[in-house]
């Protein structure tokens, strides 16, 4: 048994969960209001978007440029809404543009000030640089392509390499913690008119407000993919001793590998 995952990161990972969960529901709430996406300044009925959740009677279909795809049962149409996201996945599970934007505005301040607090913590302990950086040796094309194959053939590390993260999840956790919150929290700001009257530079940088919405929107779609993935990989890796882990902060170490003669 070893300690693992020390109690600030194991506070902020609980507090991240259930922030991005509350922001991707309210979110697909907001998203109900106007489910198209476009690239540029503006956005209305009568423009092309680039993505379309919508219905056609009782069929439910997503557009994606010239694609369409049939999701009667799961969106745009379902047996109990007609909404583009379904009352299941949604806060409140009503709809409610002003609740929701409620819901997303005050947990958008909590993302904020956990991922500073959690940077601060990450700097001044070492955390980045120790635990989180990839090493030199890590950073060649070989060691990643490696440890692709590796996680493909699902042989996660054992022994005394489970003690430290992986490169492929340093680089999740990198993406997400210098990439994927900034970027959204950015975006998110650029789509607020009061925002853009204080910087209209803001507008400038991600090309127009429908821009900053769509890039809004693919952020929150990589979040919900980190999530998928990083719950699929609990699963295979051993749930328990991984939810021991970030719970306690203690680990047992997998036993190693016994390689073929």
């Amino acid at each position: 048994m070893v300690y693992r995952t020390r109690l600030p990161v194991r506070i902020w990972h609980w507090t991240n969960a259930v922030t991005i969960f509350a922001m991707l529901m309210s979110g697909a709430t907001i998203f109900n209001a106007h489910p198209r996406l476009y690239w540029g300044k503006y956005g209305a009925t009568f423009e092309t978007p680039w993505l379309e959740i919508g219905r056609q009677g009782q069929q439910g279909f997503l557009r994606l440029g010239s694609l369409q795809f049939d999701t009667t049962g799961f969106l745009g149409w379902t047996e109990h809404s007609t909404r583009a996201f379904p009352p299941l996945v949604t806060i409140p599970n009503y709809y409610s543009l002003a609740e929701g934007r409620q819901w997303h505005f005050f947990f958008a301040w909590v993302l904020v000030i956990s991922l500073t607090l959690f940077v601060i913590y990450a700097l001044f302990s070492k955390h980045l640089s120790r635990d989180l950086a990839l090493k030199p040796e890590e950073r060649k094309l070989a060691h990643l392509w490696h440890d692709i194959k590796e996680h493909a053939r699902l042989r996660f590390p054992t022994g005394e390499a489970a003690k430290a993260y992986n490169p492929l999840q340093k680089i999740a956790y990198l993406g997400v913690i210098f990439v994927l919150i900034p970027l959204v929290v950015l975006t998110g700001m650029t789509m607020s008119p009061t925002l853009n009257a204080a910087f209209p530079w803001m507008l400038d940088i991600f090309g127009g407000r429908q821009s900053a919405r769509s890039i809004h929107f693919l952020c929150a779609t990589g979040f919900l993919a980190f999530i998928l993935i990083h719950l699929l990989m609990v699963l295979l890796a051993g749930p328990f001793n991984e939810l021991r882990s970030i719970v306690t902060g203690w680990y047992r170490l997998p036993s190693p590998r016994k390689e073929r003669p």
